[in-house]
Order: C-alpha cells, then sequence, then structure tokens
C-alpha cells in the first residue's frame, strides 16, 4: 500500500498532487503564477469547518486576498451558479478553487465556465450539443476535495440542476479540468462516519458502473477495476478509523480514479439514483449506496465474465449484489428506501425519471419502465 505521508505528484491528465498536507501548497502555487484574488467555492457546511478557515487564514497570511463563495444548494440549481459569477466579477477575482464534495466542485466549476461564456448556462448542456459553444478560455481553476466521494475533482463536467423543475443538466468541455488538484487525506479526517460511507459507495458505484458500462475502453476498465478493489480494501478502515491516512489516501485517489473512468459512460444505478434526489432531495452519495446493490443484480444476468472479474477486485467470494449489501450493513447505511421516508406512491414519478435519465443508455443491459419500478419496488 501507497504511504500518503508524503506528497505524490502525477498527471492524468490533471495535474495531482496527493498527500498529507499538501493543501498547504496552495498559496504558493497561485502566487508563482502570479494570482492573488482567488475566489474559494464550497458549500454551506464546508465554509464553517476549521481547516477551511485555516486555508483562508494561510492564504491571507501569504499576502494573497481570498474571497468566499458558499450560497448553494446540496443538489445545486442555475441560480447557485449566476451568484457566484456576480460575485466574481464584483469582488474583481483572478482566479477559482473548488473546495469540497460535488456540489461545491459543480458549482466553482460552472461559474468558470460562465465567466467568460455569456449564453444562457443551459445553451452549454451537453446534451443538446452545447459543447460546441464553450469556445474561450476559463479562469485559472484549482480543485480541492474534502469527499472521497464524486471525482469531481478531476473531471470536465459539471451537473446543474434548473431551479423549478430540478431536471439535471450537464455543462462539459475539456476546457473545464482543474489546472491542479490538491488532494490532502487530512482533510477528511473529520468527516462522520455515516458521509464516510455514503461518499465511498458513490465512488464505488462510478468505478463499477465505469467498468460496466457499454462500449470498449480498456484504459478505463483498468482504472475501473483498480478502483473498485482499493475501495474494498479501505472503506471499511476508512470509517472505523478516521485518522488512517493510507486508508483516506486510497479513498481519495480511488474516488478521482472513478471519475477518469467515468467517462466511458455509467448506468442503471445513476440512472435510478439521480431521482432520488431531484424529487427528494436525496444526498447523491446516498442515493447511489441505496441503489447499487438493486442495480448490480439487474445487470449480473448475461454479464456473468464481467462480475467474475469485479469478484476477484472486490476480493470476495460473494456473488456481487451479496457483496455489496454485506458491505452496506458493516457501514450501517440504509438497506431500503422506506427508512429514508420514500413512499410507494413515488415510484411512478421516479421511474418516469430514470427512463428518461441522461446515464440509462450506457448500462449494460437495456430496461424499460417496468424494469425500473421493479428496481425501484426492491430498493423499497
Amino acid at each position: 500500500m501507497q504511504d500518503f505521508k508524503n506528497a505524490i505528484n502525477f498527471s492524468f491528465p490533471t495535474n495531482i498532487q496527493i498527500g498529507c498536507g499538501v493543501v498547504k501548497n496552495l498559496g504558493k502555487h497561485l502566487k508563482d503564477r502570479n494570482f492573488k484574488e482567488p475566489l474559494l467555492v464550497t458549500d454551506p457546511i464546508v465554509a464553517k469547518l476549521d481547516f477551511f478557515k485555516k486555508i483562508e487564514h494561510d492564504l491571507k497570511k501569504q499576502g494573497l486576498n481570498p474571497e468566499v463563495f458558499y450560497d448553494i444548494h446540496k443538489n445545486p440549481v442555475k441560480s447557485d451558479v449566476l451568484k457566484g459569477k456576480d460575485y466574481y466579477i464584483n469582488t474583481k477575482r483572478d482566479s477559482i478553487v473548488g473546495i469540497g464534495g460535488g456540489a461545491g466542485m459543480d458549482v466553482a466549476r460552472a461559474i468558470a465556465l460562465s465567466i467568460n461564456h455569456h449564453r444562457d448556462l443551459f445553451d452549454y448542456d451537453d446534451l443538446i450539443g452545447g459543447d460546441k459553444y464553450v469556445t474561450e478560455e476559463v479562469p485559472y481553476f484549482i480543485t480541492i476535495p474534502t469527499t472521497s466521494g464524486t471525482g469531481s475533482e478531476v473531471g470536465r463536467s459539471a451537473i446543474i440542476s434548473e431551479d423549478e423543475s430540478k431536471r439535471k443538466r450537464i455543462l462539459f468541455s475539456p476546457k473545464l479540468l482543474a489546472s491542479q488538484v490538491f488532494a490532502d487525506p487530512e482533510l477528511t479526517y473529520g468527516l462522520p462516519a455515516y458521509v464516510t460511507a455514503a461518499t465511498g459507495m458513490d465512488a464505488l458505484t462510478h468505478n463499477m458502473e465505469a467498468f460496466l458500462a457499454k462500449g470498449y475502453h480498456p484504459m478505463a476498465d483498468g482504472i475501473a477495476l483498480e478502483g473498485a478493489s482499493m475501495i474494498a480494501r479501505s472503506i471499511e478502515k476508512a470509517v472505523q478509523n478516521p485518522n488512517d491516512s493510507n486508508a483516506r489516501g486510497e479513498m481519495l485517489l480511488a474516488s478521482l480514479m472513478g471519475a477518469v473512468a467515468f467517462q466511458k459512460g455509467l448506468g442503471i444505478v445513476h440512472a435510478t439514483a439521480h431521482p432520488l434526489s431531484t424529487l427528494l432531495d436525496m444526498h447523491h452519495g446516498l442515493a447511489n449506496s441505496m441503489m447499487i446493490p438493486y442495480g448490480m443484480e439487474y445487470n449480473s444476468k448475461g454479464l456473468e465474465n464481467k462480475f467474475e472479474q469485479l469478484q476477484k477486485a472486490l476480493d470476495t467470494k460473494l456473488a456481487v449484489p451479496d457483496y455489496l449489501h454485506t458491505l452496506k450493513s458493516k457501514l450501517e447505511l440504509p438497506e431500503h428506501l422506506s427508512e429514508l421516508g420514500v413512499e410507494g406512491a413515488h415510484l411512478d414519478d421516479l421511474s418516469e425519471l430514470a427512463l428518461k435519465d441522461f446515464c440509462l443508455p450506457a448500462n449494460p443491459r437495456e430496461a424499460d419502465i417496468t424494469d425500473l419500478k421493479k428496481i425501484y419496488e426492491q430498493a423499497l
């Protein structure tokens, strides 16, 4: 196992520095590139934490002039981005640092897109070919993850919802890749066990679904299998011993590996998880953790060879769906949607949204609305 107490540098394709204490390099990194007015974008919870205040304090101590924007929803909407854009312009910022989990990263990346691109934000929706309008440069952009879940720090897209309908839109372009990632395991030490577990299951979902997704991409497959393997051996340690630097480091690394791998695609787990966030405001990681055993059980038919490879990566003799149920039990995560307030009356609307979800077409097994409703019924 890699010793994450020492900093490691690599690019794939984002420049990544991972290791305990690497966040301390942020100020020097900005100053060396003549940036003095960074906008720190995060969520309302992270903004109040001691480590975030220390990052802000250290930047000021080094002669920089940071401003903080955190007025965002846990499932970000368009108005969050527009407020952030106005704040960036009005406070005369010169760079953007996204700090946090998926919500903070998504808003930071969308703000970066919006600064020099002046069409309506959703004109850039990748699902309607909007990436062709991403023609200008974006502000210098750095990401610092504080959870091991979405892997958004290495992403090139942001998922932002419409304010009223809550329909999710994807803003995508290689221009939205961060110029630098600082992945510091120490920033995840303070995460509650429940959050560590749910975000870790999110990362596992990314790796497993990327491996199973339609299409030929052996590099993504290899990354996804290794990411799943790292999570399988580290997630319980990270939950039970939150200051285990190696377990935390492996979870951070496996999380960003999942985000690299899912450029190949995702699938039915995400397709059924997204509506839980859209309709019921369920945290994305928790929604994935709820749906992954049932989505994997659905996909296992006809993909026996792939599931044997997943079993080896997870180092288990159990069938993959059984392994996932067992793992969730060990992590003390909810097993049924009914435990989280989902009712039978919700299932028709959830199924309709899942059928239209942008992740479903990449799933290796076709699913119609009847199949999707059965999956929800199993999970209920």
